[in-house]
């Protein structure tokens, strides 16, 4: 008995050895949720779960029946704030202008009227042939009438003189505004409409067809990537021995050969750090999480499988 224990002792160094230079973990995929961002119905669900999805690829509509009806208020608000501006810019028509040239000859007509029967009110007060009042009331149709030629006249330079510089910049601001609140509405409604980000598989569709989401909620689930990373913790004694892009070989559980892989990622920081003094025992325990990203021929292997790294 002592002396198979002595034979064994070599082996068990060997295995004891081995284990220490491992980085343990599993591998993993960047797992991307598309969240809703309004409270409707799942209209379509086109791609089902565990299928390979393309960047751009559909994985969820909702009812946008709503939100259809907002932008098509906000293009009309364009539309109005467009050709207000547009007014402003082309000044008053011919016809108004004609118009307004017009009341201009009429008020001065009346006016030359409404002088002459003044003067013709003085000469005959002067001779006492009518009185006080009728000049007063011959006064006041003159000023009345000069004051109607003027007020036509005004409005007559209202129309010639074009638009006002404050008046243009207060509808260029309106019809920026309004296009502003139109690009708000379409990307609400684009967002209706849940498409792939990136490339990956399509892991869970929370929501079934029919169903009422809520905001905030995730509507796709997706492993991005075309194949997965193992996610390990690396022991502090390593740390300095590794650099992003160094070659490693990750043993996976259920393959015979190992996988070639590069360290795609390693933290700066340990994953945790003890609260008291790190004397040499206890700072080799810190670890640090890193990543190794597997050549695009393992894209078949599955998450959550448990790999070793071996560590140099």
């Amino acid at each position: 008995m002592r002396y198979l224990i002595y034979l064994l002792l070599p082996f068990l160094a060997a295995c004891s050895d081995s284990s220490d230079h491992l980085a343990l973990g599993t591998l993993e995929r960047d797992r991307i949720a598309h969240t809703a961002t309004a409270s409707e119905v799942v209209v379509e669900l086109p791609v089902s779960p565990g299928s390979q999805v393309t960047k751009g690829t559909l994985l969820v509509k909702l009812d946008s029946t709503l939100q259809q009806s907002e932008v098509d208020k906000a293009s009309a608000e364009v539309a109005l704030a467009q050709a207000n501006l547009e007014k402003l810019r082309n000044g008053a028509r011919e016809e108004e202008v004609a118009a307004a040239a017009a009341r201009v000859a009429g008020a001065r007509a009346s006016l030359v009227e409404s002088r002459a029967n003044h003067i013709r009110i003085l000469n005959l007060i002067k001779q006492k042939l009518v009185s006080q009042s009728e000049l007063d009331r011959a006064r006041a149709i003159r000023d009345a009438d000069q004051a109607v030629l003027q007020n036509a006249q005004e409005a007559l330079l209202l129309l010639t003189n074009g638009t006002r510089e404050e008046d243009l910049r207060a509808a260029e601001a309106a019809l920026n505004a309004a296009k502003a609140m139109l690009a708000i509405q379409s990307k609400r409604l684009a967002d209706l409409t849940i498409t792939a980000t990136r490339d990956g598989i399509l892991d869970n569709l929370p929501w079934n067809l029919g169903e009422r989401v809520t905001i905030g909620s995730p509507l796709a689930i997706v492993l991005a990537g075309k194949a997965p990373h193992a996610r390990i913790y690396v022991p502090e004694p390593y740390r300095i021995k590794l650099r992003v892009g160094d070659p490693l070989v990750v043993h996976v559980d259920g393959l015979d050969q190992p996988i070639t892989g590069h360290l795609s990622w390693i933290a700066t920081e340990p994953a945790f750090t003890p609260y008291y003094a790190l004397n040499q025992e206890e700072r080799a325990r810190l670890m640090y999480l890193a990543e190794v990203m597997l050549p695009e021929s393992e894209a078949q292997l599955p998450n959550g499988v448990p790999a070793q790294v071996e560590l140099p």
